[in-house]
């Protein structure tokens, strides 16, 4: 497959979602796309949001981590109780798609599909306010903030799964390369780790012609990043994954002059948590050692943002029966493509839950495998409806009497 689905899938996806409905929910999706909105601030989208989900019949709670949306829909008698998650924000970035609905924001676009899985969860949630055809309850959760990987970890401290009891939470995320009616559902680790470190070395400026005179803190940081190109080559197994990145060096301002200080913006991912206390503590190490040895000083600020997206197995099996059934079990990938190290502030609710991260196709070719966080960047409405048919079928398995 490329960027057509299979008839068959076309077909049953139809059945599940019809083809006026998609349409309209493609008209939402870029509704959303053209007035984008960052973090926290996504009033308008969570605005548009509820109304559509109480014009359906749910009951709808908002305010959640700020501005995030439950909405709920309890059917029948069954005491099963299915989370399905969708990230609203958008990115700081200047869109350059030249499309009819492009961003209306200035300095802010849909850059990661999040306009895509939030029409995604709304389609699901009419076709399954139509039907009526689960028991149980269903929790569909509309959060903000995903991109700061803030937003989840927000919701829950404020009670969401204290308020609005889950068994089982799932979320989707587009996959931009991978071909449109591919599902990738991995048991276990999925997304990296995310951390930063702010380290500052200090040393003693000086003339940039008697640098004994000073304890240069240039050199060292040179020495720093050159010995953090070890730890992910000679600390980490091949087999395992990690990342550290030196994203910004910051010091001096002019030719001649040795600054008093220089400052070092990390950011480390890593698989597994065992691989993220070993990279931490090597990390630190180095810092601390080599700014010894270049005679300056050094502190580091070291945070800890999220844990990896691990999904748990028997909830992974189920998200593998529906894309089956959708999509063919020749269309069902079950590893991580590689090079994929991506994090997501999902893992705070699969550290509370068990559930699944599913990742669809958002096609290939200069169009749907134009990367995520690019101002080219556009999310692949014929996942539409393969998205929804998802999260409908999953629903329609998971909560039965």
């Amino acid at each position: 497959m490329t960027r057509e689905l299979s008839l068959q899938t076309t077909k049953l996806l139809s059945r599940l979602l019809p083809p006026a409905d998609t349409q309209a929910f493609i008209d939402i999706r870029r509704q959303i796309h053209a007035n984008p909105e960052l973090g926290f601030e996504v009033s308008a989208t969570s605005t548009l949001v509820a109304n559509l989900l109480r014009e359906w019949g749910y009951e709808v709670h908002t305010g959640i981590g700020k501005t995030g949306i439950v909405a709920q829909l309890k059917l029948g008698n069954g005491t099963r109780r299915l989370g399905i998650r969708a990230d609203m924000d958008a990115l700081p970035i200047v869109e350059a798609t030249g499309l009819p609905y492009a961003s209306r924001n200035p300095g802010r676009m849909h850059a990661c599909g999040h306009d895509g899985h939030t029409a995604i969860l709304l389609a699901a949630a009419k076709a399954l306010a139509r039907t009526r055809d689960f028991d149980g309850t269903l929790n569909l959760i509309f959060q903000p903030d995903e991109e700061n990987l803030c937003g989840a970890r927000a919701m829950i401290e404020d009670g969401l799964f204290e308020r609005f009891p889950c068994d089982a939470v799932y979320a989707l995320h587009n996959a931009p390369g991978v071909p449109l009616g591919t599902a990738l559902v991995v048991a276990g680790p999925v997304t990296l780790s995310s951390d930063v470190a702010d380290v500052t070395i200090k040393g003693v400026g000086g003339h940039g012609a008697m640098p004994h005179r000073s304890r240069d803190p240039v050199a060292a940081a040179a020495a720093v990043v050159t010995a953090l190109q070890t730890v992910v080559a000679r600390n980490v197994a091949p087999d395992d994954t990690a990342v550290v990145s030196v994203g910004f060096i910051r010091g001096g301002a002019t030719h001649n002059v040795i600054p008093q200080s220089v400052a070092l913006g990390l950011n480390v991912r890593a698989a597994r948590p065992e691989t993220r206390a070993l990279v931490e503590q090597r990390i630190r190490e180095i810092v601390s050692f080599t700014a010894q040895a270049h005679g300056v000083e050094a502190e580091i600020d070291y945070r800890q943002l999220v844990p990896p997206v691990v999904n748990t197995v028997a909830e992974t099996q189920l998200m593998a029966q529906v894309c089956t059934e959708l999509v063919g079990e020749a269309n069902v990938v079950t590893q991580v493509p590689k090079g994929f190290a991506g994090s997501e502030d999902f893992a705070w609710m699969l550290a509370t839950l068990p559930g699944c991260y599913l990742l669809l196709g958002n096609g290939e070719g200069e169009f749907g495998g134009c990367m995520v966080h690019n101002p080219g960047y556009d999310f692949n409405d014929q996942a539409l409806p393969l998205g929804a048919a998802c999260w409908v079928r999953l629903a329609q398995t998971y909560l039965v009497a």
